[in-house]
């Protein structure tokens, strides 16, 4: 468009220049040597204006080149944009390989930062944004948080990615997918979604299918195995071996251990199992002991308590000597107490 103006007003301009020199200067002609070259005879208004031409047509060249890189330059912001508005959905997303390649310095710093970054947007930008890419990813975002399920596969995300992870547990809720179609399958999914079905699934499962899936088991989900053993609902009938076999699936501390107890105490565990499953655990894990001790003292198996405590180093299992003092003084305490 500019080009263009400045033409027509380049064209006025010579011929108003080549007319008022033909008009009110002279009519003559005029011949010219170039380099020895004789020229053809031309009028003098020609020769006045030709100048005038070149210097046009080098001005419109040097306009339309620096034109051409502005383009240019225009391009590549726009191209960068593009990526820019990429990069904030992978970063949205939390997608973990990212990678752009900038053409411009401004936008290069922006993308670099982004592609470091995981950014979790707030629900009120939805639709607020202007563009429609990054309003739909907004939209499937809350989607996912608030239970629903959505379409992720275009975004090439990883299993492990937690949105991933959210989308396939709402799936699992909805009865979009069932527990064996993630369980048998889990090397499809996130380890951390195959854990989070397990642990629902042994809320009500056979022990059968309980021991089927253990590799998936963790410590919430051993505790609600072993609330269920001889409970009044979803009862569970289970070996001292078959638990010890779960049991050295995890790694656990101590204070696991007591805790494991102290969910025995309160189902429906015959006290002798769970008395010879401490005994049992505690002569192979040494961080079992204090969970074997508190089993003694809380079943009042005093004898094989003090034993123990009789046996022990100085400074070993204090708070149970200290709760054996008590006791032989006639003072009673709850064991919990003292853990």
């Amino acid at each position: 468009m500019y080009l263009k103006r400045y033409s027509i007003a380049a064209f006025i301009w010579i011929a108003l220049v080549g007319w008022y020199v033909y008009a009110y200067i002279t009519q003559d002609n005029m011949s010219l040597d170039f380099f020895g070259i004789p020229l053809p005879s031309l009028k003098i208004a020609l020769w006045v204006v030709l100048p005038l031409v070149v210097l046009y047509l080098v001005s419109l060249f040097h306009m339309a080149f620096y034109s051409m890189l502005g383009n240019f330059r225009l391009r590549n912001y726009e191209k960068d944009f593009e990526k820019i508005v990429d990069a904030i959905i992978e970063a949205y997303l939390g997608k973990k390989s990212r990678s752009h390649n900038f053409k411009t310095d401004r936008y290069r710093l922006l993308g670099t930062l982004l592609e470091k970054s995981t950014v979790f947007p707030s629900s009120e930008l939805i639709g607020t944004t202007g563009n429609e890419k990054i309003d739909k990813v907004l939209n499937i975002i809350e989607t996912i948080k608030n239970g629903g399920v959505a379409d992720l596969k275009p975004f090439n995300l990883l299993p492990e990615n937690p949105l991933v992870i959210q989308n396939e547990k709402n799936r699992y809720k909805k009865g979009e997918v069932s527990v064996s179609d993630i369980l048998n399958n889990c090397t499809k999914y996130a380890d951390e979604l195959c854990k989070f079905v397990y642990n629902d699934y042994v809320k009500g499962a056979s022990l059968q299918n309980v021991l089927k899936y253990k590799a998936f088991l963790t410590k919430e989900a051993l505790q609600v195995i072993m609330a269920r053993i001889n409970a009044d609902e979803n009862t569970l009938s289970i070996s001292n071996e078959e638990l010890i076999e779960l049991f050295e699936k995890l790694e656990l501390s101590k204070e696991d251990y007591i805790e494991f107890s102290i969910t025995l105490s309160k189902g429906g565990m015959i006290p002798e199992q769970r008395m010879k499953l401490f005994e049992t655990l505690s002569e192979e894990k040494e961080e079992a002991m204090d969970a074997y001790l508190f089993t003694l003292f809380d079943l009042e198996m005093i004898a094989p308590a003090n034993e123990i405590l009789d046996h022990s180093q100085p400074g070993e299992y204090e708070n149970f000597k200290a709760y054996r003092a008590l006791k032989e003084c006639g003072k009673n305490f709850s064991i919990t107490l003292f853990i």
